[in-house]
């Protein structure tokens, strides 16, 4: 759980780079840049989302994420990545790397965290994740696009948010495009950015809850059938329990 710190300068400032000990590459600034991997004929694929593109690139055999922290709401309206600097421990991309960090090392199912950079100029930042892909993976919004899954699949959605919560971890985003299938009983969850540790259960666990109970219903809304209805929902509550 050890983190490599390399202080950088790059074109939008100073900043640093947060790789993990044990990944066996040689981790640069470059690996941030989509340029450089669409130069080398490397990237592979992406994962859309509400806030953004996350690009897919292979490296030695190995395939990646990037993903670059981008404003929802509101906020994008005034700057769509930048952030207010409050100190480098204060930065999206460390604190969900070491999250990341704490939540493979307990054998949760996330992806394996590899790297995190922040560049700062003045009072504001932007910053960068990669981690490393989950292959054979789609997205619980995919899978429902193709058509109804299984009742065994939505327990193991339930039995999977369960564990997360056992451990204390406040997704902030739980929503459909964030748990990935791969099958019908491998379940992960990704984009922990704003997710937190909490020291006791509370109601945190029904807005968790309630937040993908909204995102099912709104991709329920776009189809002519409904695919998580009631039937679905409480069997996932019911592994959830």
């Amino acid at each position: 759980m050890k983190l490599l710190r390399t202080a950088v300068r790059g074109p939008r400032g100073q900043g640093a780079l947060f790789a993990n000990a044990a990944i066996d590459a040689q981790i640069n600034m470059l690996w941030f840049e989509p340029r450089y991997w669409i130069s080398r004929e490397a990237v592979v694929g992406q994962y859309g989302g509400r806030h953004g593109t996350a690009l897919v690139f292979e490296q030695q055999g190995r395939r990646y994420v990037l993903r670059h922290y981008r404003r929802g709401g509101m906020a994008a309206r005034f700057s769509h990545d930048e952030y207010l600097w409050l100190g480098e421990h204060r930065t999206r991309s460390l604190a969900e790397l070491r999250l990341l960090l704490q939540l493979h090392a307990a054998g949760l199912p996330v992806p394996r965290p590899v790297a995190g950079r922040y560049e700062h100029t003045g009072i504001a930042y932007r910053a960068d994740l990669i981690t490393e892909q989950l292959p054979d993976t789609l997205s619980l919004a995919r899978r429902l696009e193709a058509g109804e899954l299984s009742l065994a699949t939505w327990q193991a959605v339930g039995r999977c948010i369960r564990r997360f919560h056992d451990h204390g971890v406040c997704h902030a985003d739980l929503n459909a495009h964030n748990i990935l299938l791969r099958g019908d009983h491998e379940v992960f969850l990704v984009d922990f950015d704003r997710a937190a540790r909490r020291r006791k259960p509370g109601m945190w666990r029904d807005a968790n809850l309630a937040r993908l109970r909204r995102s099912l219903e709104a991709l329920d809304d776009t189809r002519r059938e409904r695919r998580c209805g009631d039937t679905e929902w409480q069997c996932l509550l019911a592994a959830w329990l």
